[in-house]
């Protein structure tokens, strides 16, 4: 196995080098230097060898939800759920009007990962390529096996791509092997990229099997990726049926009953089950479509864990942030303590900062699992304790519940930015045997699960107008957690992106599937929830995405200012991303399009109707 994981590792690695991923070039690019015997001639003649590059193209992706900073994050602040909590110091995507230019840092854990996005995806889209050139030339596999692998390498292909258009737009779309330093890329309308990659996993469907190794591409995520490209091209009927391709399967279900490694917890419930490392991947879960993997001690962990806890917990032992009615420091930093905090909820420094939308303004049923604290789910300022153990014996305080305030009105959270909000403890709690006090472990996680493909279809539902059957689909979800029913008559695309925030935090590419969503509404012109109408021709001007936000997300509403003294800003233009100017740059003998409210945009071209071949 340890072999097996070596190799491809330096599969990924060797397929990597010498191509070009529309950043910057060198002309020792140009130079052949085969560094390993596993070159693409050597090993890409067998199954094993194909396996093995697939399977090191999902752990390309793994990395998104992974280390400090984790690019998610990224995902998350441009969303109506979360902002850039990190206030002590410049560089923190908070003001996002001066932070986000082409030419800005775009891949540092200061500042954000835009950049790793774009670098990121088309590794997976050069892999992918190479995958897909060379399958034709392996004459010693069946043709039948050819197709599976040449589906599961379409998969990666439409994933990295689907990402790329509801990040960036229309971006250039190379689909075969580069073997030499191009230079002469050219911007792709977004829905001919994704029309072709809809075509490919339509391929794909055919051949993938339903059930493969866990972690493995199987025809249920070709099918939930469709879906997602459906929407994305205004096909709705197409979104339905390839959503019910998975849902009336029968392999794939939802867990409604206790399972894995605390079923016998009492005190927990299918909420918390399902979001233990040991489960994810366990044969019994017949909710997971496709996860990635990461174990600790294995081969191929990820350098750094998860993080999740540092990343998305309140920051409640920062400095004297947090306050006792007396004035003394609150919380300590330290674990093994008699009141120990940081070995329970980790040592956080609200960096993923959730919104009052995302922490209070969606739950609107007292009974909800994913939302209850009696359980340990979720973690509310007030559940926890002064720990400090300098204040025992001098401070009465000590092991009583925090508050925000003194009863003399005193705000007792110098910072509540970073220091004073609520967490899906149930997400976050990934035990790290590696650091104390700990900040999130290794663990394997969902990219698609099927409570999300319940979702889409529900989507697909409301924009078809079948509210009834849209009901249907967000309630399955929605009653597994013990919430009540919704009626037919609370059904809106902003019902089912509710839903989304509360089943899917830190699962879903937030910003990506509100961008999906704006375009639909530019491409149809409904009207959307907030009464307003939109068009194509000013998608950067005016779009629902970033209407939402403004609406959601109070910190960009108010123009929050920080104790550094930032101020939280969005314009509309940020529902897309800008293009790397390095990758612009380096493309000296081709044209690649800005979007539009960032320098450079000026020179734009119409992009290419025909993906070039």
């Amino acid at each position: 196995m340890k072999n097996k994981i070596y190799k491809l590792t330096v599969i990924a690695s060797v397929t990597c080098i010498g191509l070009m991923v529309l950043s910057s070039c060198k002309k020792e690019w140009l130079d052949p230097k085969p560094l390993s015997v596993y070159v693409p001639e050597n090993t890409f003649v067998d199954i094993a060898g194909f396996r093995s590059a697939i399977s090191s193209i999902s752990n390309n992706i793994r990395p998104d939800w992974y280390g400090d900073n984790a690019p998610q994050i990224t995902e998350q602040i441009f969303s109506e759920e979360s902002v850039e909590g990190t206030d002590d110091k410049a560089g923190p995507a908070q003001n996002l009007d001066v932070q986000i230019r082409p030419d800005a840092e775009l891949n540092h854990v200061d500042y954000n990962r835009i950049g790793y996005f774009w670098d990121r995806q088309y590794v997976t889209v050069r892999a992918a390529n190479t995958i897909i050139s060379r399958v034709p030339l392996a004459t010693a596999i069946a043709d039948s096996a050819k197709n599976v692998i040449l589906g599961q390498a379409y998969f990666f292909r439409a994933f990295a791509y689907y990402r790329l258009t509801h990040q960036f737009g229309d971006v250039p779309c190379p689909i075969k092997e580069v073997t030499f330093a191009k230079t002469d890329f050219a911007t792709v309308k977004r829905e001919v990229i994704l029309t072709r990659m809809k075509t490919d996993l339509e391929f794909g469907v055919k051949w993938v099997p339903w059930i493969t190794d866990k972690g493995d591409i199987n025809r249920a995520a070709l099918y939930h990726l469709l879906t997602k490209i459906n929407l994305a091209l205004g096909l709705f009927d197409d979104a339905i049926a390839s959503a019910s391709a998975v849902i009336s399967q029968g392999s794939y279900k939802l867990m409604t009953n206790r399972f894995g490694v605390d079923a016998g917890n009492a005190s927990k419930n299918i909420t918390w089950d399902l979001h233990r490392p040991d489960n994810k991947a366990a044969a019994v879960n017949t909710e997971a479509i496709y996860i990635t993997t990461d174990r600790l001690g294995a081969a191929s962990a990820f350098p750094g864990a998860s993080l999740l806890m540092r990343n998305c917990a309140a920051g409640i032992s920062i400095g004297t942030n947090i306050l006792t009615p007396a004035n003394r420091a609150g919380v300590s930093a330290l674990a093994n303590l008699e009141i120990d905090l940081m070995q329970i909820y980790g040592r956080g420094i609200g960096r993923c900062r959730s919104t009052s939308y995302a922490t209070k303004e969606i739950w609107d049923d007292p009974n909800d699992l994913r939302h209850d604290s009696t359980s340990g789910n979720w973690v509310y300022m007030e559940n926890l304790r002064y720990s400090n153990p300098a204040l025992k014996g001098v401070d009465t305080a000590f092991g009583l519940r925090l508050r925000l305030f003194h009863s003399d009105g005193r705000l007792l959270c110098t910072d509540t930015l970073r220091s004073w909000y609520a967490w899906p403890h149930y997400k976050l709690y990934i035990p790290d045997p590696e650091h104390t006090p700990m900040t999130g472990g290794h663990s394997d996680w969902y990219v698609f699960r099927l409570a999300e493909t319940y979702l889409l279809r529900a989507e697909a539902y409301v924009w078809k107008g079948d509210m009834t059957s849209a009901a249907a689909d967000l309630n399955a979800v929605r009653t597994r957690a013990k919430c009540a029913a919704y009626p037919v008559s609370k059904m809106s695309i902003a019902t089912v992106l509710d839903e989304r925030a509360r089943e899917l935090y830190f699962e879903e590419p937030r910003k990506s599937e509100l961008t999906r969503i704006a375009y639909i509404y530019a491409k149809t012109g409904k009207v959307a929830d907030n009464g307003k109408t939109y068009t194509i021709a000013n998608f950067s001007t005016s779009n629902f995405m970033v209407d939402r936000i403004l609406e959601k997300n109070v910190f960009y509403a108010k123009n929050f200012v920080t104790v550094h003294g930032d101020v939280m800003r969005i314009s509309q233009y940020h529902v897309l991303w800008p293009i790397p100017q390095s990758a612009i740059l380096a493309n000296s003998d081709g044209h690649i399009n800005q979007n539009i409210g960032y320098t450079g945009s000026a020179t734009n071209v119409a992009p290419l109707d025909k993906i070039p071949e």
